[in-house]
């Protein structure tokens, strides 16, 4: 250890005094969530739903795979909800055979997407998830111009 003394002269090693470091009173902070921007949705039945994308996972349902979307959801501004929409792999194999490419990542997420303004249309908002399938993923897409 090397002490200076104020003019700037090295000290000898015995006439130094070593305060040890004290651990901070400060303890880390955790981090903070993402920021998620509420969406409104004014939707058919007559409610003004408010959304936000939580998350989207692979996943699989009743031995099938495909993705889950998570959005969260309230009705009433006082409770929130999460609503998924699950989008079977088998319908998006399906579509990919038949129109020679596979959908994008993106174009995935506005299908679901899609889903969910039709279910707050519908009021099935309460089922907590629907499901994209191949009964409804080609309307959907015709619906997004795909």
């Amino acid at each position: 250890m090397k002490c200076y003394f104020k003019s700037g002269l090295l000290a000898s090693a015995n006439s130094c005094i070593d305060f040890p470091r004290r651990p901070s009173n400060n303890p880390p902070m955790p981090r903070p969530d993402a920021v998620r921007r509420v969406k409104s949705y004014s939707a058919a039945d007559g409610y003004v739903y408010q959304y936000y994308f939580f998350e989207g996972n692979r996943a699989q349902r009743h031995g099938s795979l495909g993705g889950e979307f998570t959005y969260v959801v309230s009705s009433d501004r006082r409770t929130a909800l999460p609503f998924k929409i699950f989008v079977m792999q088998s319908a998006l194999d399906a579509w990919a055979k038949q129109n020679g490419r596979p959908l994008t990542s993106s174009e995935e997420y506005a299908v679901a997407k899609m889903r969910l303004f039709q279910a707050f249309d519908e009021g099935s908002v309460q089922s907590g998830e629907v499901l994209v399938d191949e009964s409804n993923l080609e309307n959907l897409l015709r619906q997004l111009g795909i």
